[in-house]
C-alpha cells in the first residue's frame, strides 16, 4: 500500500488516498483502500499525507480492533454485524421479544481509536490478565460515553451497553495500574503524535489544575492546598497536562495538592529529556507558571519559551511604556480578521510582545461595568460585610477602606484600570521567531485549556471519589486514556474536514444502537441496528467503517 496524491486539472483540490497494487493477467492494477479526504492547500495537504501515512501504518500492522472473547451481548453483537452476510431471515415476528437495546457506537469507533492507539497493550503480560485488559478497555469506554463513578459506570455498561464488569473485578484492575503501566500510557499517547505528524514535536503547551476530592483526609498525595475550584478545605491534588500544539495529549503528571505550580516545570522539563527524548522544543505556558526562577531555570538548561507577561507587575517605567499606544504597529492575527497592535521591547534581556485588541478592550471594558454594578449592589444593601468584599478577588481592586470600616469605591483604581483594556502581554527567549508567530503560538494554548475543560467537565475527572494514591492515581490515568481518545478522534475526523466537536462526535455514536431479539421457541437472537443518523454514517466512513441498518441473525 502507499499514500497517493490525485490533484484534478484547473482545480486548487487534492485527493490524499491510500491504495494498493492489484495484478490482474499481465496488469497491474490499482485500489483505492481508502480516500482519506481532500485538501485545499498545502497545510492541509500536509497534515492529511501525515494523517493517511498513520492510517496506512495501522492497517498494515493490522491493529484493527480485536473485540475481547464473546463474553457480552453488546460484543456478539458487534461481531455477528460484521460478519453478516445478504441471506434472508425467515421469521415469525409475533414470536419475537427485545431482551436489550445496547448502545456499540461508542465501543466500536472509540474501541477502534483504543486499539489504535495500543492502549490494548498497556498492561503488564496482558495475555495472561485477560480480565483486567477487559475490564481497562470498558471502564475507558463507559468514562467517555458517560462519565459516572466506578460504581455507576458498571450499571451504566450493564444496562445500555451490554456489558458485565464486577465491581470487585475493576477495583482489582485499577490496583494493576502501576507506575509502569502509567508511564506505558503515556508513551502509547505519545507515539501515536508522533506518529501522525511524522515529524519531531517542536512546541509543547503546558499547564496545571487542580482536583479536589470528596474527601477531608489528607495524605501523602491529597494535600490542602491553592484550589482553582475555591475548595480551599477540601484536598486536592495538582495534575499538570503536556499538550501538542494540535491538541493530542502526550503526558502528564500528579503533584500533591499542597505544590505551587510553577513549580512543577523542572519535573516537566525532565520528563520530555528522559521519556520522549525530545531536546528541541518551545513551552508555551500562561503567566501562572511565571516566574524569575521557572525563566532562569528553562534558560539554564537551554530550552526556549513562551509565556503570558504579568504586565502589571513590572516596574512603573515598563507599565507606561505599555500603556503607551503611540508607537503600536498594526497587524493582522494570522487565523482570522481581529485586528491587532503590537509592540516589542526588552525587558531583562527578554523579548516582551505586548498586543493590543479593540475587541478584547470593549469585552474587558464590559466586564469590568458588570462587575462595578454587581459591587455597588452590595455596597447599597445595610447586612454586606465590608470585609468579604475586600478579600474577593474580583471586588478588592475597585475599593479603598475609608476610616475603621467604610469601604467605597475607588474612582482613580478604575480610570487606571481602563488603561490596560485590551492589553496582553507575552515573554519569550526565542530569538527566531517573528511576533506574529510567537502571538499565534501562544494563543494556541486554548488547546490545553481544552483538554481541561474536556477533561473536567465532559470527563468530569472531578470530584474524585477514591481515596488512596494508588487508587487517584489510577483513575487519572482512565481519565487520561478517555481524554486521549476523544482528542485522537476528533482530529482524525476534522482533519478530514467535518466541524464536529468532540460533544458532537459523542452524542452521534451514543445514537448508534442495536436492538437485540430473542425468538421464543428457536431462541435464536436477531440483530436490528437503529436507524443511521448521517453524522454517525460520516463518522463511520472516515474511519474506514462500515455501519449498516440492515437486520441480521446473532447466534
Amino acid at each position: 500500500m502507499f499514500v497517493r496524491i490525485k490533484t484534478t486539472p484547473n482545480s486548487p483540490k487534492k485527493a490524499v488516498q491510500i491504495v494498493e497494487s492489484l495484478r490482474d493477467g499481465n496488469k497491474i492494477k490499482q485500489r483505492i483502500v481508502r480516500h482519506v479526504g481532500t485538501a485545499l492547500n498545502d497545510d492541509e495537504l500536509k497534515r492529511m499525507q501525515e494523517l493517511a501515512e498513520h492510517i496506512k501504518a495501522s492497517m498494515e500492522q493490522g491493529s484493527q480492533p480485536g473485540l475481547f472473547p464473546a463474553e457480552e451481548i453488546a460484543e456478539i453483537a458487534i461481531q455477528a454485524r460484521n460478519r453478516q452476510t445478504d441471506e434472508s431471515l425467515p421469521v415469525d415476528l409475533k414470536k419475537l421479544r427485545e431482551q436489550q437495546r445496547v448502545i456499540v457506537g461508542i465501543h466500536e469507533v472509540y474501541g477502534r481509536v483504543y486499539h489504535e492507539i495500543g492502549f490494548d497493550k498497556v498492561i503488564s503480560n496482558p495475555k495472561r490478565k485477560p480480565a483486567a485488559v477487559k475490564n481497562l478497555f470498558h471502564v475507558v469506554m463507559g468514562r467517555i460515553a458517560n462519565p459516572k463513578s466506578k460504581m455507576a459506570t458498571v450499571m451504566d455498561l450493564s444496562e445500555n451497553f451490554g456489558v458485565e464488569l464486577s465491581l470487585p473485578s475493576v477495583y482489582r484492575m485499577m490496583d494493576q495500574i502501576d507506575e509502569k503501566v502509567i508511564s506505558n500510557i503515556q508513551q502509547r499517547a505519545y507515539r501515536t503524535a508522533c506518529g501522525l505528524f511524522k515529524r519531531k514535536i517542536h512546541v509543547v503547551f503546558y499547564d496545571c489544575t487542580t482536583l479536589y476530592f470528596e474527601s477531608f483526609t489528607e495524605d501523602e498525595l491529597k494535600e490542602n492546598g491553592y484550589s482553582k475550584d475555591m475548595k480551599f478545605n477540601q484536598p486536592q491534588v495538582l495534575l499538570a497536562l503536556l499538550v501538542t500544539e494540535h491538541g493530542l495529549p502526550i503526558g502528564y503528571e500528579v503533584f500533591p495538592g499542597s505544590q505551587y505550580e510553577g513549580h512543577t516545570l523542572e519535573k516537566a522539563v525532565k520528563k520530555i529529556e528522559d521519556d520522549y527524548r525530545i531536546s528541541d522544543i518551545v513551552f508555551v505556558a500562561d503567566s501562572a507558571l511565571l516566574s524569575d526562577d521557572n525563566l532562569k531555570l528553562l534558560e539554564r538548561l537551554g530550552k526556549r519559551y513562551i509565556v503570558g507577561a504579568r504586565l502589571k507587575s513590572m516596574s512603573k517605567k515598563y507599565q507606561e511604556k505599555i500603556i503607551d499606544k503611540t508607537d503600536y504597529r498594526i497587524l493582522t492575527k494570522p487565523d482570522d480578521e481581529n485586528e491587532y497592535s503590537i509592540k516589542e521591547m526588552l525587558v531583562n534581556n527578554r523579548r516582551l510582545i505586548v498586543s493590543y485588541n479593540e475587541k478584547n478592550a470593549k469585552k474587558d471594558a464590559h466586564d469590568r461595568e458588570k462587575s462595578i454594578e454587581r459591587l455597588i449592589s452590595k455596597l447599597r444593601k445595610k447586612n454586606t460585610n465590608p470585609a468579604k468584599l475586600i478579600s474577593n478577588f474580583g471586588y478588592k481592586k475597585f475599593l479603598q477602606v475609608k476610616g475603621n470600616a467604610t469601604v467605597e469605591i475607588n474612582q482613580e483604581k478604575i480610570e487606571r484600570e481602563k488603561l490596560w483594556d485590551g492589553i496582553h502581554g507575552i515573554i519569550t527567549n526565542h530569538p527566531d521567531l517573528t511576533p506574529e508567530q510567537i502571538i499565534r503560538q501562544y494563543h494556541g494554548l486554548w488547546q490545553v485549556e481544552q483538554c481541561f475543560r474536556l477533561s473536567k467537565h465532559d470527563l468530569k475527572i472531578r470530584p474524585v471519589f477514591h481515596w488512596t494514591p494508588p487508587r487517584i492515581k489510577a483513575h487519572i490515568a482512565i481519565c487520561f486514556m478517555a481524554l486521549t481518545c476523544t482528542r485522537y478522534l476528533h482530529y482524525r475526523i476534522k482533519t478530514q474536514h467535518t466541524t464536529l466537536s468532540e460533544q458532537q462526535i459523542r452524542q452521534k455514536l451514543l445514537s448508534a444502537q442495536i436492538s437485540i431479539l430473542k425468538h421464543q421457541q428457536s431462541r435464536i437472537l436477531y440483530g436490528v441496528p437503529s436507524s443511521i443518523n448521517p453524522d454517525v454514517k460520516k463518522i463511520y466512513h472516515l474511519m474506514g467503517m462500515k455501519i449498516s441498518d440492515v437486520p441480521f441473525r446473532i447466534n
